[in-house]
């Protein structure tokens, strides 16, 4: 009886402790929409919903954050607007193969998605 009752109290904790971690991860993430600015750009910034990508759409973060999603940086930290790092691609062409790959492709399954340049870049 009190080893079912041991393996029943662990197993809760395990559980609670699965959905805690869980809940917290999902809520980590810059509540304000960030501005995309790379120097030198001819085109206007884009401003970036975290909270659109993330909690409306279900983009996991290691998406755009795959190098390390659990610690995330800026992707300038590695696709730089003139220059990149360890083989990365450079920042324009980054953000339009992810984020326009993917507006793409969700436009194609009729969810509604920026496709069009001024759609992000806005002036």
């Amino acid at each position: 009886m009190k080893t079912r009752l041991s393996v029943c109290a662990v197993m809760v904790g395990m559980l609670s402790l699965l959905l805690f971690s869980i809940a917290a991860s999902s809520a980590e993430y810059p509540k304000e929409p960030i501005t995309i600015k790379l120097e030198g750009a001819k085109m206007p910034p884009v401003t970036f919903p975290h909270e659109t990508h993330v909690d409306k759409v279900k983009v996991a973060c290691a998406t755009c954050h795959h190098k390390d999603a659990q610690n995330p940086k800026a992707c300038t930290t590695c696709h730089g607007a003139k220059e990149a790092k360890g083989g990365a691609p450079l920042a324009k062409d980054a953000f339009h193969t992810r984020c326009q790959g993917c507006h793409k492709e969700s436009a194609a399954k009729g969810v509604s998605a920026p496709t069009k340049c001024n759609e992000c870049h806005k002036k």
